[in-house]
């Protein structure tokens, strides 16, 4: 029987991945005039949180480590202001949302962005007050690709992996997906995430329409 959903965000409620990416690389070309191609960014860092980036950029020696503060600060700022400028309600989001609350299934969502940012985006599509548990990285001691954050969650509802599965998008989220032992639906970008296409996948994963 299906009790809940859990939702990344990046990519699967907001489409806000190449908001992170450009904020990311807008900084780094400010403090050290270095940037990330859209290859890189997808092959290596897409789905890890910033300061992973950062720490990882300065282990390959493409930036310096007494840089990574300064420029995680101002990543932080940018992005903030990349949401307030660009984030807007989605009518499919809270559609969709509307129609869980129906179906007495139980929506969160664990994000490997931190709290402020991601209260801001899910607040500004409309969908915040929607979600009954949202964890980001700053509440999980392991962010994705470990599971901590999709088990923490399943844990305060006591609820079993075989009653709940998770969508993402991008190989570190699938990735903690599939360790949390949930199924998963995987899916391109957040445009691809809407009611019709999670009745879908409920149908095709779960026995009786999947209630």
């Amino acid at each position: 029987m299906l009790k809940m959903i859990i939702f990344d965000m990046d990519g699967v409620l907001v489409d806000a991945c190449e908001w992170h990416k450009d904020a990311l690389n807008e900084a780094m070309e400010e403090i050290c005039d270095f940037s990330l191609t859209e290859e890189e960014h997808e092959e290596h860092f897409n789905g890890l949180p910033t300061m992973v980036k950062l720490k990882k950029l300065a282990e390959m020696n493409d930036i310096l480590p007494e840089h990574i503060p300064l420029i995680y600060e101002l990543k932080q700022e940018k992005t903030k202001k990349v949401i307030l400028e660009k984030a807007t309600l989605d009518k499919s989001k809270i559609d969709l949302m509307v129609w869980l609350e129906n179906n007495n299934i139980t929506a969160c969502c664990f994000t490997n962005s931190i709290r402020e940012t991601a209260l801001m985006m899910l607040e500004k599509t409309g969908i915040k007050d929607s979600l009954e548990m949202i964890v980001t990285n700053q509440e999980v001691t392991q962010a994705k690709p470990h599971p901590e954050g999709y088990i923490k969650i399943l844990e305060h509802f006591d609820i079993s992996p075989s009653e709940a599965f998770i969508v993402e998008d991008s190989p570190k989220g699938i990735k903690a997906a599939e360790a949390s032992g949930c199924k998963v639906m995987k899916v391109k970008n957040a445009t691809y995430v809407n009611t019709n296409s999670i009745k879908e996948f409920i149908d095709e994963s779960f026995n009786s329409n999947g209630r």
